[in-house]
């Protein structure tokens, strides 16, 4: 068996759980039909109902599919989603996960990709995710800080985090595939400060450069360069002043993910971390709007409460 043959296998039979008599639904666009189709196919082997359903490429992360399209990921049993955009935070998603559809997302993923990162250690992913999930769910502020002049903060309270570690086979489950990260909503309205991003913007790409940017009441309120200016666009042309709200603060833990301008994989870098802007509502927020963005740091300093959780990119727990 190939690599891409192996890890597709991983995914849908060891990540989701999918078994005999499962309903599964792909939900491709023509760039991705390939691996789409591969996913598909793995499903039929292991006795589920596969569909296929091809949707022409969303214009942003976080844009709706199609309503049809919706009601069918709801009435699945398992839903996999190898889109160019994603569609991790759209109101049809979080509908199939409330109904108890397993649900993984692929935005942006490659065969390549998908062959590659899906060799991670997944017992070692799920450490390390449930480790950084329990540090944030315990904690009341996170702090990120770098050489280029991070100083950002961010609010917790007491919302929970997620550890998305691969683990996918209880009814409602969703994470990406490949995954690797624990993440967090911050409290709305409570982020402040500067990030200085230096790795890649969904939507955007790598960045020749690093941008900086503003963050003033749990909103993104002014950002350097043209990919600053393009972010803040993006944000404010799909989602309005609530496209700007601190979404998520994520860390990344997959070892074998590598540096490539795609934000599936990058986000998940170990000892990366992220800020996404725009909505929250899919992973324990309270904003709804069709777009979120997220912004990889490549070697922060992230500490919690004052203790170190990642220092110059190297992951401390787990």
């Amino acid at each position: 068996m190939g690599e891409i043959e192996q890890a597709v296998t991983t995914m849908v039979r060891d990540c989701l759980g999918v078994r005999e008599g499962d309903e599964v639904l792909v939900v491709a666009n023509p760039a991705t039909i390939g691996l789409g189709e591969r996913i598909r196919g793995e499903a039929g082997r292991l006795g589920a109902d596969g569909v296929l359903c091809l949707i022409g490429e969303r214009a942003e992360s976080g844009n709706e599919p199609p309503d049809s399209v919706a009601a069918a990921m709801a009435a699945a049993d398992v839903v996999l989603l190898p889109t160019v955009k994603s569609l991790s935070h759209t109101a049809a998603r979080r509908a199939a996960t409330a109904a108890g559809v397993r649900v993984a997302s692929l935005p942006g993923a490659t065969e390549e990709m998908v062959a590659r990162v899906m060799s991670a250690d997944l017992e070692g992913l799920r450490r390390k995710g449930e480790a950084i999930a329990a540090v944030l769910t315990a904690g009341s502020e996170a702090r990120i800080t770098c050489p280029d002049g991070s100083d950002l903060r961010l609010g917790l309270g007491e919302r929970e985090a997620i550890a998305d570690a691969g683990d996918l086979t209880a009814p409602g489950a969703f994470g990406n595939l490949p995954a690797g990260e624990g993440f967090i909503a911050p409290i709305e309205g409570t982020a402040e400060g500067t990030l200085v991003v230096d790795g890649t913007i969904a939507s955007i790409g790598r960045l020749a450069e690093p941008i900086e940017l503003t963050v003033e009441g749990g909103h993104l309120v002014s950002a350097t360069g043209e990919a600053g200016a393009e972010l803040l666009d993006r944000l404010r042309t799909n989602g309005g002043e609530q496209g700007t709200n601190v979404a998520e603060l994520g860390i990344g833990t997959n070892e074998k993910a590598e540096l490539t301008g795609e934000l599936l994989e990058d986000e998940k870098l170990l000892g990366s971390c992220h800020v996404a802007f725009g909505a929250s509502a899919a992973i324990g927020g309270t904003v709804q709007v069709p777009v979120h963005l997220d912004c990889v740091v490549l070697k922060p300093d992230v500490s919690i409460d004052g203790e170190p959780l990642v220092r110059s990119g190297e992951l401390l727990v787990g």
